[in-house]
Protein backbone atom coordinates (compact mmCIF):
# COMPACT_ATOMS: atom_id res chain seq x y z
CA UNK A 1 0.00 0.00 0.00
CA UNK A 2 2.63 3.00 0.96
CA UNK A 3 4.79 2.72 -2.88
CA UNK A 4 0.90 2.75 -4.35
CA UNK A 5 0.16 5.82 -2.24
CA UNK A 6 3.19 7.23 -3.11
CA UNK A 7 2.89 6.22 -7.12
CA UNK A 8 -0.77 7.93 -6.70
CA UNK A 9 0.68 11.06 -5.39
CA UNK A 10 3.40 11.53 -7.43
CA UNK A 11 0.99 11.35 -10.50
CA UNK A 12 1.60 11.51 -14.23
CA UNK A 13 4.02 9.61 -15.86
CA UNK A 14 4.52 7.30 -12.99
CA UNK A 15 0.72 6.42 -12.78
CA UNK A 16 1.40 5.31 -16.34
CA UNK A 17 4.87 3.19 -15.87
CA UNK A 18 3.13 1.16 -12.75
CA UNK A 19 0.23 0.36 -14.78
CA UNK A 20 1.81 -0.68 -17.56
CA UNK A 21 4.22 -3.13 -15.93
CA UNK A 22 1.39 -4.77 -13.49
CA UNK A 23 -0.44 -5.41 -16.71
CA UNK A 24 2.56 -7.14 -18.83
CA UNK A 25 3.33 -9.03 -15.64
CA UNK A 26 -0.38 -10.23 -15.38
CA UNK A 27 -0.31 -10.98 -18.63
CA UNK A 28 2.26 -13.44 -18.28
CA UNK A 29 0.23 -14.87 -15.38
CA UNK A 30 -2.98 -14.99 -17.77
CA UNK A 31 -1.63 -17.09 -20.44
CA UNK A 32 -0.01 -19.55 -17.84
CA UNK A 33 -3.49 -19.85 -16.55
CA UNK A 34 -5.13 -19.98 -19.70
CA UNK A 35 -2.51 -22.73 -20.58
CA UNK A 36 -3.32 -25.01 -17.53
CA UNK A 37 -7.24 -24.46 -18.57
CA UNK A 38 -6.41 -26.25 -21.90
CA UNK A 39 -6.37 -22.77 -23.73
CA UNK A 40 -2.88 -22.90 -26.10
CA UNK A 41 -1.31 -19.28 -27.05
CA UNK A 42 0.94 -16.65 -28.13
CA UNK A 43 2.01 -15.33 -24.64
CA UNK A 44 5.12 -12.83 -26.28
CA UNK A 45 2.40 -11.36 -28.73
CA UNK A 46 -0.35 -11.24 -25.92
CA UNK A 47 1.72 -9.31 -23.32
CA UNK A 48 2.91 -6.88 -26.15
CA UNK A 49 -1.04 -5.82 -27.49
CA UNK A 50 -2.07 -5.39 -23.47
CA UNK A 51 0.86 -3.27 -22.84
CA UNK A 52 0.10 -1.60 -26.54
CA UNK A 53 -3.35 -0.59 -25.41
CA UNK A 54 -2.40 0.46 -21.93
CA UNK A 55 -0.09 3.06 -23.47
CA UNK A 56 -2.40 3.97 -26.30
CA UNK A 57 -4.79 5.13 -23.07
CA UNK A 58 -2.32 7.72 -21.79
CA UNK A 59 -1.99 9.62 -24.80
CA UNK A 60 -6.25 9.76 -25.82
CA UNK A 61 -5.93 12.37 -28.02
CA UNK A 62 -3.03 11.63 -30.49
CA UNK A 63 -5.09 9.47 -32.66
CA UNK A 64 -9.31 9.16 -32.02
CA UNK A 65 -10.51 5.57 -31.77
CA UNK A 66 -6.69 4.17 -31.63
CA UNK A 67 -7.55 1.61 -29.18
CA UNK A 68 -9.68 -0.56 -31.39
CA UNK A 69 -7.15 0.02 -34.00
CA UNK A 70 -5.09 -1.81 -31.81
CA UNK A 71 -7.14 -4.85 -31.26
CA UNK A 72 -7.79 -4.92 -34.57
CA UNK A 73 -4.09 -5.21 -35.48
CA UNK A 74 -3.78 -7.25 -32.48
CA UNK A 75 -6.36 -9.75 -33.31
CA UNK A 76 -4.76 -9.98 -36.86
CA UNK A 77 -1.25 -10.65 -35.43
CA UNK A 78 -2.57 -13.30 -33.55
CA UNK A 79 -4.77 -15.03 -36.21
CA UNK A 80 -1.51 -15.24 -38.62
CA UNK A 81 0.54 -16.49 -35.15
CA UNK A 82 -2.23 -19.00 -35.13
CA UNK A 83 -1.40 -20.43 -38.44
CA UNK A 84 1.63 -21.70 -37.89
CA UNK A 85 0.19 -24.51 -35.44
CA UNK A 86 0.19 -27.39 -37.54
CA UNK A 87 -3.88 -29.03 -36.14
CA UNK A 88 -6.28 -26.35 -37.31
CA UNK A 89 -8.21 -27.41 -34.34
CA UNK A 90 -4.87 -25.72 -31.94
CA UNK A 91 -4.89 -22.49 -34.13
CA UNK A 92 -8.00 -21.82 -33.38
CA UNK A 93 -7.70 -21.83 -29.67
CA UNK A 94 -4.33 -20.21 -29.66
CA UNK A 95 -6.19 -17.43 -31.72
CA UNK A 96 -8.80 -16.97 -29.53
CA UNK A 97 -7.16 -17.48 -26.38
CA UNK A 98 -4.36 -14.52 -27.43
CA UNK A 99 -6.65 -12.17 -28.09
CA UNK A 100 -8.77 -12.92 -24.82
CA UNK A 101 -5.96 -12.63 -22.77
CA UNK A 102 -4.22 -9.60 -24.22
CA UNK A 103 -7.81 -8.00 -23.67
CA UNK A 104 -8.60 -8.73 -20.93
CA UNK A 105 -5.34 -7.53 -18.41
CA UNK A 106 -5.70 -4.61 -21.01
CA UNK A 107 -8.75 -3.12 -18.97
CA UNK A 108 -6.16 -2.27 -16.66
CA UNK A 109 -5.39 0.84 -18.33
CA UNK A 110 -9.30 2.26 -17.80
CA UNK A 111 -6.71 3.52 -14.28
CA UNK A 112 -5.22 5.76 -16.59
CA UNK A 113 -8.21 6.59 -18.90
CA UNK A 114 -10.24 7.51 -15.53
CA UNK A 115 -7.34 10.07 -14.75
CA UNK A 116 -7.52 11.49 -17.85
CA UNK A 117 -11.53 11.81 -18.30
CA UNK A 118 -11.92 12.58 -14.61
CA UNK A 119 -13.82 16.37 -14.16
CA UNK A 120 -11.66 19.04 -12.93
CA UNK A 121 -11.94 19.23 -9.45
CA UNK A 122 -13.48 22.87 -8.27
CA UNK A 123 -11.14 24.83 -5.82
CA UNK A 124 -13.17 25.36 -3.14
CA UNK A 125 -13.79 21.38 -2.86
CA UNK A 126 -12.19 20.05 0.22
CA UNK A 127 -10.21 17.33 -2.14
CA UNK A 128 -9.04 20.14 -4.59
CA UNK A 129 -4.94 19.91 -3.95
CA UNK A 130 -5.20 16.15 -5.46
CA UNK A 131 -6.47 17.52 -8.93
CA UNK A 132 -8.87 15.74 -11.20
CA UNK A 133 -6.07 12.98 -12.25
CA UNK A 134 -4.98 11.79 -8.78
CA UNK A 135 -8.84 12.54 -7.10
CA UNK A 136 -10.80 10.02 -9.33
CA UNK A 137 -7.75 7.20 -9.63
CA UNK A 138 -8.04 7.12 -5.57
CA UNK A 139 -11.44 7.26 -5.59
CA UNK A 140 -11.54 4.45 -7.50
CA UNK A 141 -8.38 2.44 -5.54
CA UNK A 142 -10.10 3.74 -2.02
CA UNK A 143 -13.24 2.26 -3.17
CA UNK A 144 -12.16 -1.19 -4.81
CA UNK A 145 -10.12 -1.64 -1.46
CA UNK A 146 -13.57 -0.40 0.66
CA UNK A 147 -15.33 -2.99 -0.96
CA UNK A 148 -12.50 -5.55 -0.12
CA UNK A 149 -12.61 -4.96 3.37
CA UNK A 150 -16.26 -5.03 3.98
CA UNK A 151 -16.99 -8.01 1.81
CA UNK A 152 -14.28 -9.79 4.12
CA UNK A 153 -14.87 -8.62 7.73
CA UNK A 154 -18.74 -8.93 7.38
CA UNK A 155 -19.15 -12.16 5.45
CA UNK A 156 -16.26 -13.89 7.68
CA UNK A 157 -18.18 -12.66 10.78
CA UNK A 158 -22.56 -12.80 9.74
CA UNK A 159 -21.61 -14.92 6.29
CA UNK A 160 -24.24 -18.36 6.19
CA UNK A 161 -25.55 -18.38 2.74
CA UNK A 162 -23.29 -18.20 -0.36
CA UNK A 163 -23.47 -17.55 -3.40
CA UNK A 164 -21.80 -19.06 -6.83
CA UNK A 165 -19.89 -21.47 -5.15
CA UNK A 166 -18.81 -23.41 -8.25
CA UNK A 167 -16.70 -20.46 -8.82
CA UNK A 168 -15.43 -19.57 -5.75
CA UNK A 169 -17.11 -21.39 -2.38
CA UNK A 170 -16.02 -18.12 -0.01
CA UNK A 171 -18.45 -15.63 -1.29
CA UNK A 172 -21.41 -14.68 0.74
CA UNK A 173 -24.46 -12.75 0.16
CA UNK A 174 -23.82 -10.98 3.92
CA UNK A 175 -20.30 -10.16 2.42
CA UNK A 176 -21.43 -8.63 -0.76
CA UNK A 177 -23.73 -6.28 1.15
CA UNK A 178 -20.86 -5.38 3.71
CA UNK A 179 -18.97 -4.80 1.03
CA UNK A 180 -21.35 -2.36 -0.85
CA UNK A 181 -22.14 -0.61 1.90
CA UNK A 182 -18.28 0.24 2.66
CA UNK A 183 -17.47 0.99 -1.05
CA UNK A 184 -20.46 3.49 -0.85
CA UNK A 185 -19.46 5.23 2.27
CA UNK A 186 -16.15 5.40 1.05
CA UNK A 187 -16.47 6.45 -2.50
CA UNK A 188 -19.47 9.07 -1.60
CA UNK A 189 -17.03 10.66 0.58
CA UNK A 190 -14.47 11.12 -1.99
CA UNK A 191 -17.03 12.04 -4.39
CA UNK A 192 -18.59 14.90 -2.29
CA UNK A 193 -14.43 16.03 -1.23
CA UNK A 194 -13.80 15.98 -5.27
CA UNK A 195 -16.91 18.42 -5.46
CA UNK A 196 -19.61 15.96 -6.94
CA UNK A 197 -23.25 15.94 -4.94
CA UNK A 198 -23.92 13.01 -2.63
CA UNK A 199 -26.32 11.44 -5.64
CA UNK A 200 -23.21 10.65 -7.28
CA UNK A 201 -21.55 8.80 -5.06
CA UNK A 202 -24.54 6.79 -4.04
CA UNK A 203 -24.78 5.43 -7.53
CA UNK A 204 -21.39 5.13 -8.07
CA UNK A 205 -20.67 3.55 -5.05
CA UNK A 206 -22.87 0.06 -5.43
CA UNK A 207 -21.75 -0.23 -8.95
CA UNK A 208 -17.94 -0.17 -8.25
CA UNK A 209 -18.28 -2.40 -5.49
CA UNK A 210 -20.52 -5.08 -7.75
CA UNK A 211 -17.79 -4.08 -10.78
CA UNK A 212 -15.39 -5.11 -8.40
CA UNK A 213 -16.88 -8.32 -6.79
CA UNK A 214 -17.77 -9.41 -11.17
CA UNK A 215 -13.74 -8.84 -11.74
CA UNK A 216 -12.70 -11.35 -9.09
CA UNK A 217 -15.14 -13.54 -9.46
CA UNK A 218 -14.08 -13.83 -13.29
CA UNK A 219 -10.43 -14.08 -11.91
CA UNK A 220 -11.65 -17.06 -9.90
CA UNK A 221 -13.23 -18.99 -12.88
CA UNK A 222 -10.14 -18.48 -14.44
CA UNK A 223 -7.86 -19.82 -12.15
CA UNK A 224 -10.40 -23.20 -11.32
CA UNK A 225 -10.81 -23.61 -14.92
CA UNK A 226 -6.56 -24.05 -14.68
CA UNK A 227 -7.19 -26.03 -11.77
CA UNK A 228 -4.86 -22.97 -9.65
CA UNK A 229 -4.83 -21.49 -6.08
CA UNK A 230 -3.11 -18.24 -6.99
CA UNK A 231 -2.32 -16.93 -10.33
CA UNK A 232 1.54 -16.62 -9.62
CA UNK A 233 3.90 -16.57 -6.66
CA UNK A 234 5.48 -13.76 -7.14
CA UNK A 235 4.29 -11.78 -3.85
CA UNK A 236 4.91 -13.89 -0.47
CA UNK A 237 1.66 -14.70 0.85
CA UNK A 238 -0.66 -13.09 -1.66
CA UNK A 239 0.09 -14.57 -5.13
CA UNK A 240 0.45 -12.77 -8.22
CA UNK A 241 -0.15 -9.57 -10.03
CA UNK A 242 -3.53 -10.22 -11.13
CA UNK A 243 -4.80 -11.48 -8.00
CA UNK A 244 -3.93 -7.87 -6.93
CA UNK A 245 -5.55 -6.50 -9.28
CA UNK A 246 -8.90 -8.02 -10.59
CA UNK A 247 -11.10 -6.05 -9.31
CA UNK A 248 -9.61 -3.44 -11.28
CA UNK A 249 -10.14 -5.18 -14.20
CA UNK A 250 -13.62 -4.66 -14.48
CA UNK A 251 -13.96 -1.69 -11.58
CA UNK A 252 -11.68 0.83 -13.70
CA UNK A 253 -14.07 0.76 -17.08
CA UNK A 254 -17.07 0.75 -14.99
CA UNK A 255 -16.08 3.60 -12.78
CA UNK A 256 -14.97 5.64 -16.16
CA UNK A 257 -17.66 5.18 -17.98
CA UNK A 258 -20.00 6.69 -15.57
CA UNK A 259 -17.70 9.40 -15.02
CA UNK A 260 -17.98 10.21 -18.73
CA UNK A 261 -21.66 9.45 -19.46
CA UNK A 262 -23.02 11.11 -16.31
CA UNK A 263 -20.79 13.29 -13.73
CA UNK A 264 -19.41 15.57 -17.19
Amino acid sequence: MPPLIAILLLGGPWIVITIAAATGLAAFEVFALLRGAGYPSIPILGVVIAVGLVLDGAAPKVLEGSGVTLIAVGAILAAVGAFTRSDPREGLPTWFATVFGSIYVSLLGFVIRLGAAGPSVPPAAPLAGLGAERGWIILLVLGVWAYDTGAYFVGKRFGRARFLVHISPSKTYAGLIGGLVACTAVVTGIVVGLGQPVATGLVLGPLLGLAAQAGDLAESMLKRAAGAKDSGNLIPGHGGVLDRIDSFLFAAPVVTLYVLAAVH
